[in-house]
């Protein structure tokens, strides 16, 4: 079995390169044999086309293919309509699951954005920003299960009188506060999961900001500054203002993200405790319940919450490419 999959590792490494540039080298040669006016028509073309064949063999078909297993019956063979949409719809469980990830998309995302753009704006101004950029950026270098398991040390409870393993209950301790479990209790734990994902992805939008930040002319801000504006002023005439076209480019990330949520959710609760997410009810479905009709209609409702901003995505862009 091991051999196999060297073998395989091998083979996706060193042939997929070598088979693409020789079809990079064979259609550039026959390319050359057709007519002058006809080459720059028919190049692009040829270039493209892997691309093409690799968007629709691992994007297209299988998007066709879930929408219409969305249709279909547990088993797969009897079409249903729209019964697996109503009895997803009608379930109270992925009702909570939608709930949840309404607070994703408003909690995480409004957090990231105002801590990357204060942290932007803060670092800014002192002479180690390098230094506390790095610091900050540095959970974007693990990934979300390590997050999540640092996070399940931080969130760690014991009951009341025991020693407090968590750093955060053992904070509370030492103000003789109450332990709270904070992943168990339907008050905090959705909040207590969002804010692992701030955490790791505030310096995403803080390197972001900054770099956006740094493209503002200084001669700009010197000038309101002279006519009397304050620091406040002109960071709400001035520099909101500028940074939105890339506020608006890292928000609409961040609710892609958002929506989609699930190492987290899944490493630090499984869903319990009614965190659930429709990424992770999904999961389930597929694989807890093996019904993949299910599955398939929660996978095409979370396609059509994700539509519209992908079609704002395009229109900003073209916007932005008018007024250029």
């Amino acid at each position: 079995m091991d051999i196999v999959r060297i073998t395989f590792l091998v083979g996706a490494v060193v042939l997929v390169p070598a088979a693409l540039i020789a079809y990079v080298l064979v259609t550039d040669l026959g390319v050359r044999l057709l007519p002058p006016r006809t080459q720059p028509r028919i190049r692009p073309w040829l270039w493209i086309l892997p691309s093409m064949l690799a968007v629709t063999v691992f994007l297209i078909y299988p998007t066709i293919a879930t929408i219409w297993l969305s249709f279909l019956d547990k088993a797969g063979q009897t079409f249903v309509g729209l019964a697996n949409y109503g009895e997803v719809l009608g379930d109270g469980g992925v009702l909570v699951s939608i709930r949840n990830n309404i607070f994703w998309l408003v909690g995480y995302t409004a957090l990231v954005l105002v801590f990357g753009l204060i942290l932007a704006v803060l670092a800014d101004r002192v002479p180690y920003e390098s230094a506390v950029k790095s610091l900050i950026f540095m959970p974007m270098a693990i990934s979300f299960v390590a997050a999540s398991v640092i996070w399940g040390f931080m969130f760690a409870y014991q009951p009341p009188g025991a020693p407090q393993t968590g750093t955060l209950n053992a904070l509370l301790n030492l103000f003789h506060g109450s332990p709270i479990a904070w992943l168990i209790d339907h008050r905090t734990n959705n909040a207590a999961l969002i804010l692992v994902a701030v955490w790791v992805w505030t310096g995403f939008a803080m390197v972001i900001t900054s770099a956006a930040l740094k493209g503002i002319p200084e001669e700009l801000l010197e000038a309101a500054r002279v006519d009397g504006a304050t620091e406040l002023t002109v960071f709400r005439r001035i520099i909101i203002p500028l940074l939105a076209p890339t506020l608006t480019v890292i928000g609409t990330t961040l609710v892609i993200f958002a929506l989609k949520a699930f190492d987290i959710v899944y490493v630090m609760t499984s869903g319990n405790y009614n965190t659930n997410v429709m990424a992770l009810r999904m999961y389930q479905e597929m694989n807890n319940n093996h019904n993949n009709a299910r599955a398939s209609a929660l996978a095409v409702l979370l396609l059509l919450a994700i539509v519209p901003v992908l079609v704002f995505n395009v229109r900003r862009l073209r916007f932005q490419e008018a007024i250029r």
